[in-house]
């Protein structure tokens, strides 16, 4: 039996901290949305196995998690293949995900403590230190942690259970809107700070707008949305 073709990403470091299922997990994700999976590719576990350079075990338990996250799928006769993320796709998820990024930090705004208010001013901090550095990729992962703690100061379990189902259209509007002009990472920290002080204020209506207007912006950004029209000045 000839050996299966070698899959296009690179070997994990040895050096990493991470667990092997996690490390694999960010590689393969990151290679979905960087297009070197492209959609409908089939999946060999094995493959990756020798791609990453690591045993089948932490690979299988990769796949299931990008398999929750919607991002590859399991089709009769075909096995795993990466899932269709066509900008359709990304649109109405994107929207889907706003609304429930905004219900967050409404419910956010009213029941954090000064714990988890101090923890998402402290990654701010690092939001802020990422962006003084031009560094995309610490930026969307400083990123990712801030809404998660907003997510998680919810204490509501569907909430947060329906918000990580989208983890993986998070995950690539947040590159594509990043990595779309330099100034970006600035303005979306300003939006964040903007969050965080709603949150602090303690007022849900305006939490939630802002979180939902960060959102589709950034999706409008990374060309998943229409930019939203400019209303005229009145005379």
């Amino acid at each position: 039996m000839s050996a299966a073709a070698p899959h296009p990403v690179a070997r994990l470091a040895e050096e990493d901290t991470l667990s092997l299922a996690e490390r694999a997990f960010r590689r393969l994700r990151d290679a979905i949305v960087q297009g070197a999976l492209p959609a409908g590719s089939r999946i060999s576990e094995r493959s990756l196995a020798a791609s990453l350079g690591i045993s089948a075990q932490p690979v299988r338990e990769a796949l299931r998690r990008l398999e929750q996250d919607g991002m590859v799928v399991t089709l009769p006769r075909r096995g795993t293949v990466v899932a269709d993320f066509g900008p359709d796709r990304q649109a109405e998820m994107g929207r889907i995900r706003a609304a429930l990024e905004g219900a967050a930090a409404a419910l956010a705004a009213q029941r954090a403590d000064a714990a988890a208010l101090d923890a998402l001013a402290a990654q701010l901090a690092a939001m802020q230190a990422a962006t003084a550095a031009a560094a995309p990729e610490q930026v969307s992962e400083a990123n990712e942690r801030f809404h998660g703690l907003i997510h998680q100061a919810t204490g509501n379990a569907f909430l947060i259970r329906s918000l990580a189902a989208l983890r993986a259209f998070d995950h690539f509007g947040r590159v594509r809107a990043l990595n779309a002009t330099p100034q970006e990472l600035p303005r979306a920290l300003r939006e964040h700070a903007g969050i965080l002080a709603a949150l602090q204020a303690r007022d849900p209506d305006l939490a939630e707008a802002r979180m939902r207007a960060h959102v589709l912006r950034s999706l409008a950004v990374g060309g998943l949305l229409p930019p939203a029209p400019r209303r005229k000045r009145s005379a």
